[in-house]
């Protein structure tokens, strides 16, 4: 069993995303590329990283310093209640206005407005939750 956001975790998260048309296809149309990293709330650092090139994961694993374009906090209850249960847009917005879902870094506001941004993201909760845990 892979713990959350380890090294392991996160490699089968990359296939997963790779293998979703509605994530790495849709991000591939407006040549999204990112480093995207992961953690929890009250840590000074993420605990991984992804790396998306024009939208298909190209590496992932746990954090070690790289420049970022997105950090995502939550507390690890409320990962793991999207990751089994997956988000829509109405609460992915309570979450962040609540405070449930931090960005250090990246601009929530812009990515949120932008609908080919947005249904991806809110997707790739949903891949996250084929991930073997």
């Amino acid at each position: 069993m892979a713990e959350l956001f380890s090294d392991a975790w996160m490699k089968s998260y990359m296939t997963e995303w790779n293998n979703e048309p509605e994530l790495s296809d849709a991000l591939a149309k407006i040549n999204f590329n990112s480093r995207i990293a992961y953690g929890f709330d009250k840590e000074d650092q993420p605990r991984a990283v992804i790396t998306i090139e024009n939208g298909k994961a190209t590496a992932a694993g746990s954090y070690n310093g790289e420049e970022l374009n997105w950090d995502l906090r939550a507390s690890a209850e409320n990962w793991q209640k999207w990751i089994d249960k997956g988000i829509g847009m109405a609460s992915l917005g309570m979450a962040y206005v609540g405070g449930k879902l931090k960005f250090k870094t990246g601009d929530y506001g812009a990515m949120i407005k932008d609908p080919r941004m947005a249904s991806p993201f809110v997707k790739s909760f949903t891949v996250m939750g084929r991930v073997k845990a």
